[in-house]
């Protein structure tokens, strides 16, 4: 599970968390809040630090999730402002994207609408809401530079397996025995259960050609997560 096979034996000095949205990550910085080794330095960013911004040499891991999960749960998220764990009061812009589109499945269906105008306002919120709007390559800005960091990624996880990929993280890092994620939806900041997520088959391809280029990035962390 681990990706980088030149990490000598040991704890990395340094790790920095990529807190890439709506993919697990307060769940995960909850659990990895407490290190029991002082001399290990953890770096448990927010959204805005980017591959870029980590030190060259300097060891790397983030969790990604299928790019139309990841989209159905930012518009409920982002609908609701993040409450309640968090507030993000909503951007005009947002405002008037949920004023239009009340579900996941209406934004994704006009994205293919026969009339010019909802296609326009649905792309228009794609490109808006908080995100959604967020490709991964926001992260690491291209293949060719995020293969030149190779050698700082420690480890890929994904939010479908997030449990079982905890674990296998946490057996390479210095946490508590008793670290874990949360049960509790606030603390772990998860959608509501009862939300109906639900999209059209319409819906599906169309979310699925918006994200042709995430959809590439994922493809490319599960080839070398399996190459590793």
């Amino acid at each position: 599970m681990m990706l980088n096979p030149h990490t000598p034996v040991g704890y990395p000095k340094v790790i920095h968390f990529l807190h890439i949205g709506k993919t697990g990550g307060t769940a995960l910085k909850y659990a990895l809040r407490v290190t029991t080794d002082p001399s290990v330095t953890f770096h448990l960013h927010n959204h805005d630090t980017k591959l870029r911004d980590v030190p060259a040499g300097e060891h790397v891991f983030f969790f990604v999730r299928d790019p139309i999960r990841r989209f159905v749960s930012a518009f409920y998220s982002r609908q609701r402002e993040g409450r309640p764990r968090y507030f993000r009061p909503l951007t005009e812009a947002e405002k008037e994207s949920f004023a239009r589109f009340h579900t996941a499945n209406e934004l994704a269906s006009a994205l293919s609408a026969p009339d010019e105008r909802t296609r326009q306002h649905a792309e228009d919120a794609m490109r808006s809401i908080h995100h959604i709007k967020d490709s991964y390559w926001m992260w690491f800005e291209s293949e060719a530079y995020f293969r030149s960091r190779l050698d700082d990624i420690f480890f890929i996880g994904f939010q479908e397996s997030l449990a079982e990929d905890f674990l296998a993280l946490k057996s390479r890092l210095p946490l508590p025995t008793g670290a874990a994620l949360p049960d509790d939806d606030t603390l772990a900041h998860r959608n509501p259960t009862h939300l109906d997520t639900t999209l059209t088959a319409a819906a599906y391809e169309n979310v699925t050609r918006w994200y042709e280029a995430d959809y590439a990035f994922v493809s490319l962390c599960r080839q070398l997560r399996s190459s590793r």
